[in-house]
């Protein structure tokens, strides 16, 4: 994954007005305190971090009355390229080409995204604040006023990536699957989940359950970005040369943000080391290869110890491996033809770790449904209800794809077992 290494945006279109001021709030909140700052001067330039509230209309308003009263030279932001253009409604789904997503492994990290979205429309309708206002607070101030915007957050592709190399392999389902199941359920965010928002940013809420018994994530959640928007800052001020620049920022970042400002790293080494893809672990490159030749072996004594157990084995395989792949394609209400595929497919595919069922079944579905233009228009809205999932044709691809995928992940490992328990039975 690229990432960009200057961000400065230029006298583009005004962004659209934040949900704040559109929405009436859902809850009564108590009005929170102003938000704290800490100056830091790195040579010529004095540095302004403005610690914010990601849910708090008070954090977009002291965000505003910092850029009134300051003469600032530029604007930097906890924002990456992908997360500007979300947040600003700059990202157009139509421009999305689902194959390529599909061909290239990126199927899954599309749908979190799109899971995110949803989570984070759903507290805007509930709180009355749109997560990330602030931000947006001080795009469009900046804007207004002609200065700079720099971006210098962690592309978040790279952050997600990093943040799953670090969890042992197998604590990655359970970590993945738990939110994912935060981002879908239907319940109204807890007061524990809204102060954590207040701190940090959307990732970071996430991940804290686990973040608490995974070290290693606080790390490359926390740790990893203020080293790397430090990094960012030192590059850029050199770069520009600024006098005076404001740096809006969750307040959990604030303190260690303000350290590695002054840590005296090399900013271009840091950036890279901190971009850089770790490989994955031996096991986690073994394991799916030592799964196949486990089944392949078990298919193997089955036909030595005779050809009717043997083809019993294969037969096994096929039903499991199909029927649940099946099911899952069925139940995203993928086409007839999709869930066929499935059936077929999904057999070869558990044999081999380079390809999957799910991405072989969101190929089919796209090239058989293809969504309508409207579908991407509608995408960002439909999404907020589990209903819509299911009606937008460009949601139900990644359905297709995610439960097809379970659904062949599940078989693998019960097909498996039911193999080594007939060889057992057989072999007494």
């Amino acid at each position: 994954m690229t990432v960009r290494l200057s961000y400065h945006v230029g006298p583009f279109q005004k962004v659209p007005q934040p949900m704040s001021d559109q929405l009436a709030p859902a809850v009564s909140t108590p009005p929170s305190p102003p938000a704290p700052v800490r100056h830091v001067r790195l040579g010529d330039t004095e540095i302004v971090l403005l610690g914010t509230a990601h849910v708090s209309r008070q954090s977009a308003d002291d965000v505003r009355a910092a850029l009134a009263a300051g003469d600032f030279d530029a604007v930097a932001v906890e924002l990456c390229q992908p997360r500007f253009e979300h947040l600003t409604n700059r990202h157009d789904w139509r421009e999305l080409d689902l194959l390529q997503v599909i061909r290239s492994g990126r199927a899954g990290m599309v749908a979190a995204q799109l899971a995110l979205s949803a989570y984070q429309k759903r507290l805007a309708d509930q709180l009355g604040v749109e997560p990330g206002g602030e931000m947006r607070a001080a795009v469009d101030d900046a804007l207004d006023r002609g200065l700079p915007i720099w971006m210098v957050d962690r592309d978040i592709g790279v952050t997600v990536k990093r943040l799953i190399r670090c969890v042992p392999w197998y604590q990655r389902w359970t970590l993945m699957t738990g939110v994912l199941g935060t981002f879908f359920t239907r319940e109204k965010v807890d007061e524990q989940q809204i102060e954590r928002l207040k701190e940090g940013d959307m990732l970071e809420s996430s991940f804290t359950e686990f973040s608490e018994r995974t070290p290693q994530l606080y790390t490359t959640l926390v740790e990893e970005r203020d080293r790397y928007m430090a990094s960012r800052l030192k590059a850029l001020i050199a770069e520009h040369a600024p006098r005076k620049v404001l740096v809006v920022i969750g307040a959990g970042h604030l303190k260690g943000l303000a350290d590695r400002l002054q840590d005296g790293e090399d900013p271009d080494s840091t950036r890279k080391a901190l971009e850089h893809l770790p490989p994955k672990g031996l096991f986690s490159r073994i394991l799916p290869w030592a799964i196949v030749a486990v089944i392949l072996t078990g298919f193997a004594i089955g036909f030595a110890r005779g050809p009717e157990l043997g083809w019993q084995l294969v037969i096994d395989w096929v039903l499991i491996n199909g029927s649940l792949a099946a099911i899952g394609a069925a139940a995203a209400l993928g086409h007839p033809l999709t869930v066929l595929t499935a059936f077929v497919a999904a057999p070869f595919t558990s044999l081999n770790p380079t390809i999957g069922a799910g991405m072989v079944t969101a190929a089919v579905q796209t090239t058989i449904k293809p969504p309508p233009m409207t579908d991407f228009d509608t995408l960002r809205e439909e999404i907020t209800t589990l209903k819509g999932w299911w009606h937008n044709r460009v949601a139900r691809i990644f359905l297709v794809f995610l439960f097809s995928t379970l659904g062949s992940a599940a078989a693998t490992y019960i097909a498996g077992f039911r193999i080594f328990g007939a060889l057992s039975g057989s072999g007494n």
